[in-house]
């Protein structure tokens, strides 16, 4: 069961379920759909359900906010001093330059943007001058502080911006980069962020481009489309980076990269790509991971009214009389919907806070936070504050979207103060025709938060300050101080610096000042080994990782190279990780033993293994001998086996050959031997490299394969071997059946077998080429067990030559209605010939799975009815665990129900009985069709540039390599399949709801 994760918050009220099946019978009841058209379409002016909203001043904003105990919110600068705020960077000396995007959303040509600088003259903590600073910009969106200027970027363009009169005007004023895309007016380049590489980093939000320097017209122009970059503000060294979030991106104290979109709240930076293409043929997990426990677009808890202009647009689009997503069931709010501005907090007047993530809501009106905790390799995110929200107003003129870091150590809070935010091109113009989109163009506020009872600190002077003490600054708790004196350092670049950097290195007591003296020492260009050696052998864990990628630069150090491998034993899973995309640095003699061990500890780790191969573009064949050589390890052998599949895919001879010559050492009888030489055969096999035949079918590979195919299938027809050796026996088939071995594992898919060899021997069959076996499978379909009758149907559409003989079984009867989903023949049918897709079409419609609209009126009362949660702990388990997980129960395939509790009854039973009405792009099906003709199924989980990962049901994850796929189709529909109805009753839907509530 799939619920999608959409809705508002809380139980709704007997008004809202009426008006929830209301509202379905409109959308899926074609005569009262056609009817809800014509009405809506003839009614044209909607001025009476669209009032205006006046604006607050002031002080009245201030009053209308609310914050948690503890807290204080405090008003630091309003119109007329600042207007239209969007981002900001406070300098050296503690002056705000603030940009002002006062052409948005739809004035592009007005260049109505400036950048304005905020003064606090008499050091009281609120600013009371402000300077035009620059003007006749077109779509400002970002600024950093740097030598004196601001960079500024205000697509296409990024500026750089000073004042060398004295005058507060900048009168210096440079293009240094261009390109950068401004299709979208709430995606474009944002977020400037000073990072502890020495670089300015930024997100390109949703837009990209492709960005060249002016004063460098040879240099090859750098893609950002889905990527974000960085560069070097000394030489203008321009790079991508990970990322690609839409609005919000930061750092936190150790470097970290976290950032936002609309509807995906809080992200996180697993790793950086350049490690993965130095590999290939390996297919990388996506970069960029949500981490929000409750979900990407998780329940908000507002104290606004919403939007009339939202409500209104909702209706119509349930009604179908504009386009546009139904999003939330039907419910215009309750949900994040315009997530920007994620910070986390490092500063030091909120100490209780430090670590914990920021994200605005620019759409609620709200302030929403979250703890984030490292319980492995990528870090979870949860919320904090049950029910409300950390900071929220009551006034929809509130707009918070972005945070910064202050001087005074609290947490700073823009505010765009505007009446309406929103694309401009998702506002129908029956609506739009009555907004003022340029209302707020006028106000604009600055809040900052602290705890009750600060006492305002005024900040430093720190542009004239000495460099021995900015070397000291690095370690101070406030995080301002600490990247303010990074960056002066790096401006002046004086040497003076080196002896107190290596003072602070070696004795600080605080970790951040020993990590911000090693970064800083390597942007004075004057790292070296015993440096990087203190880092690595540094006691704490965030140090030694940074430590690991400075190391890169010494890849010839003997030193460095053993400190590596003590690493192995590291206690921090990160330094691991780092480590395993480390030692691709290092020559072979030196990764190859610390790749192995590293497989040997933790190969059942999927990110460790990722990370680990990514290092073995070379080495990978002996780091398989390495492991066949040592002691068997069950957490390994898997990711040798994938291993050796990509030594085959390299087809680099060399390599197989190591892998040859470790397997004719290794007995027969061993699964490991079996193991390997299957994967290293497939991935010839599949290998584009003109020599990979030769290889796989070269004398040395081919005897070794007929003595372990000898050997497998005696172990394969002895019932008394060992229930593991008899299915390493029959996977090892794969890699050479024949008539006889085809034989011999159909005769496996029978009762009599245990369960795990029926679906070894299925899973074998499925990678055989044999035009014969579909009918085979048909024929044998009554003696399988439900769940692998599901993977034997989708098998028989993943091979073209096979599906006629499935479609002649359900023509037929002999596979029944009740073991096959017409959602997944409805989406085959994307990737099939016109003449099998008029027999899908044929077949579905004599399938009825009834009107949505009637179920959802027929179960109306397991909204109000009580629930048995143990009962409906069974309903769950029955129907809903294959793709749901509650507690440690189910399946991470769907979206967690648990969350979705939070908004409320009548949106679960619009997602579980109508799961197309509102497909969130998250889990839509998706059918991949290969260059030979098989096709697969399922949601896309993982996305890098060589390949694609799909989640299915009852079988493994699988990964596609991107030069297989001929044809990658969404079907538009939702996994989960229409007519639960079918299955439970009302009762039971209300014992459901009843568990799934108790669980939250």
């Amino acid at each position: 069961m799939q619920l999608l994760q959409r809705g508002a918050g809380g139980v709704a009220a007997p008004a809202r379920v009426a008006a929830a099946i209301l509202l379905a019978g409109a959308a899926f009841c074609p005569h009262a759909a056609t009817v809800a058209q014509d009405e809506e379409s003839q009614r044209e002016d909607y001025a009476a359900e669209l009032p205006r909203i006046p604006p607050r001043s002031p002080e009245e904003g201030l009053k209308s906010l609310r914050t948690l105990p503890g807290f204080r919110i405090d008003l630091v600068a309003a119109e007329p001093l600042v207007t239209d705020p969007v981002a900001m960077s406070f300098d050296a000396d503690g002056r705000l330059y603030v940009v002002e995007m006062r052409d948005y959303s739809e004035q592009d040509q007005a260049r109505l943007g400036r950048i304005r600088l905020l003064e606090d003259t008499d050091r009281d903590g609120t600013f009371d001058a402000a300077t035009a600073f620059a003007e006749g910009l077109s779509w400002p969106t970002a600024v950093i502080a740097y030598d004196g200027g601001v960079f500024v970027g205000a697509p296409p363009l990024m500026l750089y911006l000073k004042d060398t009169t004295g005058d507060g005007r900048a009168d210096e004023r440079r293009v240094v980069f261009e390109g950068f895309d401004r299709s979208n007016v709430q995606g474009l380049m944002n977020s400037l962020r000073w990072g502890l590489d020495n670089r300015i980093h930024g997100a390109t939000g949703t837009a990209g481009g492709t960005v060249v320097r002016p004063d460098a017209p040879d240099r090859t122009p750098v893609d950002l489309d889905g990527r974000d970059f960085s560069f070097d503000p000394r030489t203008l060294d321009l790079r991508a980076e990970p990322g690609g979030a839409q609005h919000g991106m930061g750092f936190d104290d150790w470097g970290r990269k976290f950032s936002s979109s609309n509807s995906d709240h809080l992200q996180y930076v697993v790793y950086r790509p350049r490690y993965a293409a130095r590999f290939p043929e390996l297919s990388a997990p996506r970069v960029r991971h949500s981490i929000a426990a409750d979900g990407p677009q998780a329940p908000v808890f507002r104290r606004s009214p919403v939007e009339p202009w939202r409500t209104l647009r909702t209706r119509l689009r349930v009604a179908g009389a504009v386009p546009g997503p139904v999003e939330g069931g039907g419910t215009p709010a309750g949900y994040f919907t315009g997530a920007t501005g994620a910070t986390i907090y490092r500063g030091d007047a909120m100490p209780s806070e430090r670590g914990r993530a920021f994200v605005a809501d620019v759409g609620s009106n709200l302030v929403h936070r979250k703890t984030v905790s490292f319980e492995g390799i990528v870090p979870v995110a949860r919320r904090i504050d049950e029910g409300t929200e950390f900071l929220a107003s009551d006034d929809i003129w509130f707009r918070p979207v972005q945070f910064a870091d202050a001087p005074d150590g609290g947490l700073s809070v823009l505010d765009m103060s505007r009446e309406t935010i929103e694309h401009p091109k998702s506002l129908p113009d029956s609506i739009k025709r009555h907004l003022d989109l340029t209302s707020g163009r006028d106000r604009g506020r600055l809040y900052r938060i602290v705890p009750d009872g600060y006492q305002h600190r005024p900040a430093p002077t720190l542009s004239d300050a000495a460099t021995e003490d900015l070397v000291a600054l690095l370690a101070h708790d406030n995080g301002w101080h600490r990247e303010t004196a990074a960056r002066l350092l790096y401006e002046r670049q004086d040497p003076r610096a080196f002896g107190p950097l290596q003072k602070l290195l070696r004795t600080s007591d605080l970790p951040l000042g020993r990590l911000h003296a090693l970064a800083a020492i390597e942007g004075l260009g004057l790292l070296d080994e015993s440096a990087v050696l203190a880092g690595l052998r540094d006691e704490h864990p965030r140090v030694r990782e940074f430590a690991l990628r400075l190391s890169e630069r010494f890849p010839q150090s003997t030193p460095i190279r053993e400190q590596l491998a003590s690493l192995l034993d590291d206690p921090d899973p990160l330094v691991r990780f780092q480590l395993a995309f480390t030692i691709g640095e290092f020559p072979s003699a030196g990764r190859v033993p610390i790749a192995a061990e590293l497989l040997a500890r933790f190969g059942d780790d999927p990110w460790m293994r990722f990370a680990t191969f990514s290092s073995l573009s070379t080495g990978a064949g002996q780091v398989v001998a390495a492991r066949l050589a040592a002691e068997p390890d069950g957490d390994a052998e898997a990711a040798v086996g994938a291993l050796a599949e990509l030594v085959g895919l390299q087809a680099d001879p060399a390599e197989v050959a190591a892998v040859l010559r470790a397997t004719s050492r290794v007995p027969g009888s061993d699964p490991r031997t079996a193991t390997a030489l299957t994967q290293l055969t497939r991935g010839l096999k599949a290998s584009r490299n003109p020599i990979a035949e030769e290889l796989a079918d070269g004398d040395g590979l081919a005897e070794i394969l007929e003595d372990l195919l000898a050997t497998a299938r005696v172990t394969v027809d002895d019932p008394n071997r060992p229930l593991d050796e008899r299915v390493a026996a029959i996977r090892t088939l794969a890699a050479g059946a024949s008539p006889n071995d085809v034989r011999r594992l159909l005769d496996r898919l029978n009762p009599r077998e245990p369960a795990q060899i029926q679906r070894a021997a299925f899973e074998t069959l499925s990678a055989l080429d044999d035009d014969a076996l579909g009918e085979e499978l048909v024929r044998r379909w009554p003696n399988l067990g439900p769940e692998l009758q599901n993977a034997v149907f989708d098998t028989l559409l993943s091979r073209i030559q096979w599906n006629d003989a499935l479609l002649t079984a359900i023509e037929s009867g002999e596979v029944p209605r009740s073991r096959w989903s017409p959602e997944r023949l409805r989406l085959h049918r994307l990737a099939v010939d016109a003449e099998t897709a008029a027999r899908i079409d044929a077949i579905l419609a004599k399938v009825d799975v009834g009107s949505r609209a009637e179920a959802l009126a027929q179960y109306g009362a397991a909204l109000t009815r009580p629930g048995d949660a143990a009962a409906g702990r069974n309903v769950f388990l029955k129907h809903c665990a294959t793709c749901h997980r509650v507690g440690e129960e189910g399946a991470t395939i769907g979206p967690n129900l648990v969350a979705a509790t939070a908004r409320g009854r009548e949106t679960l039973l619009v997602n579980v009985l109508d799961p197309n009405r509102e497909a969130n792009p998250e889990y839509l099906s998706y059918v991949a069709l290969l260059e030979d003709g098989r096709t697969h199924t399922g949601l896309i989980v993982e996305q890098s540039a060589t390949g694609v990962t799909l989640r299915r049901v009852d079988q493994p994850d699988l990964t596609i390599r991107r030069d297989e796929i001929e044809l990658l189709q969404s079907s538009g529909l939702s996994l989960m399949p229409e007519g639960l109805e079918r299955e439970i009753t009302p009762q039971q839907m209300a014992d459901l709801f009843a568990f799934l509530e108790r669980s939250n």
